[in-house]
């Protein structure tokens, strides 16, 4: 398994990396965030809606599971599952993931049995105040491609 590591020494540098993902995405594209609390999760969903040209303010959809914001180059879903351990369950996810946006899934490995096979997993680490790594695995090869293109690029200070 292919895994691709990419360093922010700011916010902002987490920011333009999921911008620049954005502008790769398309259409039934799934995108999972783990990390732990304040390593910036909700950082780069607010990236990817931004480079999305989606104007709405981005939150965590902590309380709500999932917030839809359908006013940019393609529609996000952003989920947060974390309150769905026990959950068994069918929340019509599968509706999300093969529709018409971009699905970002916060905490997805509490349903990992119904996630796609094909998909971005992103792990964002907290390393000081600054500083993340952000390690992403993809699973299917239109991923692979988008990761290696994101490799080649290099983050403007």
């Amino acid at each position: 398994m292919e895994e691709f590591e990419f360093s922010t020494n700011s916010s902002e540098e987490t920011l333009e990396i999921a911008k620049r993902l954005s502008e790769k995405v398309k259409k039934s594209d799934v995108v999972t965030l783990e990390g732990d609390l304040g390593a910036g999760k909700t950082t780069f969903t607010k990236g990817l809606a931004k480079g999305l040209g989606i104007k709405r303010n981005v939150n965590s959809p902590t309380f709500t599971i999932i917030k839809e914001y359908k006013d940019g180059r393609l529609p996000l879903y952003h989920m947060d599952v974390y309150r769905l351990e026990d959950a068994d369950e069918d929340l019509g996810f599968d509706e999300y993931f093969h529709g018409n946006g971009i699905t970002v899934v916060e905490w997805a490995h509490l349903i990992e049995d119904q996630l796609p096979s094909e998909r971005l997993d992103i792990k964002i680490l907290y390393v000081n105040d600054s500083t993340r790594k952000i390690m992403m695995t993809p699973y299917g090869s239109h991923y692979v491609e988008i990761c290696k293109e994101l490799s080649n690029e290099s983050i403007s200070n």
